[in-house]
């Protein structure tokens, strides 16, 4: 299979990048011409698999551990991948906790929503702070905000989910505005994917895949790697009059527009 090159000479930082969408994300961007920085907090193994994958599509690949949550850590994060790579063209902010062991809102605990807010909404925002504020010192960038479509219909089974990822939404346009017209920011919304975490979820074995695929126009659920690209789109010249935006790629499930 052949690739679009629209990464050639450029430099990509996935978050979570280990495992499921982020590992797709990062290898798509080495397949499409570009030297990667692979981010993981505990999957050190995954973090090496993926680093190995771009190293044999002969692109050059950086493994950095960080907890998100925790600002100066993303601080020293940047520094790694700035000082290894010299620039960064594109920041891809994966990273995000979906509660995925909760399976109804009776089970929420305080400890769960600290989490996840933590992780989703204040690490989303500092590396989208610390990255965008370094690509406006070097003069540009792009940075993809994976968001979800859950914002759409909410979730009955975690609420906490559902607040963080809406908060994605109001910080990339905060920032959009704020670091315009030098670097761009924007949401990208998948719908279900079919990772291993999720075809792992015991809700998904016992009906709730067969009922989301009836229910999907497109009859199916994607794996991670057949939407690596469209989440790259939003870094590419193609979309270079794309900022604050929000891109859907749930198969026609939640068919949400003007």
């Amino acid at each position: 299979m052949s690739f679009p090159q629209r990464f050639t000479g450029k430099t990509v930082l996935v978050t979570g990048a280990g495992t499921g969408f982020g590992a797709e994300i990062a290898v798509r961007a080495a397949q499409e011409g570009a030297d990667v920085a692979i981010h993981y907090r505990n999957s050190r193994a995954g973090a090496d698999a993926t680093a190995e994958r771009v190293t044999a599509l002969g692109r050059k690949a950086l493994v950095v551990q960080a907890d998100i949550a925790e600002h100066a850590q993303i601080q020293r994060l940047a520094e790694e991948v700035w000082s290894y790579f010299g620039r960064l063209d594109v920041a891809v902010n994966n990273v995000g906790d979906v509660a995925r062991e909760q399976m109804s809102w009776r089970d929420i605990t305080e400890e769960s929503i600290d989490h996840v807010l933590a992780v989703d909404i204040k690490g989303t925002l500092l590396c989208t702070h610390e990255f965008g504020a370094r690509m406006l010192d070097q003069g540009g960038g792009a940075i993809v905000n994976v968001g979800s479509t859950v914002v759409v219909r909410g979730s009955a089974r975690a609420p906490q989910y559902a607040a963080a990822k809406y908060g994605i939404i109001g910080l990339t346009k905060s920032y959009a505005q704020a670091f315009a017209p030098l670097v761009r920011v924007n949401v990208f919304a998948p719908g279900f994917i079919e990772t291993a975490a999720t075809l792992g979820r015991e809700d998904w074995k016992s009906g709730r895949g067969d009922q989301l695929r009836a229910a999907t126009p497109m009859g199916r659920i994607p794996g991670p790697e057949e939407l690596a690209g469209t989440a790259l789109f939003l870094a590419t010249e193609d979309a270079q009059h794309i900022t604050g935006g929000f891109l859907i790629a749930d198969g026609g499930y939640n068919m949400v527009g003007a």
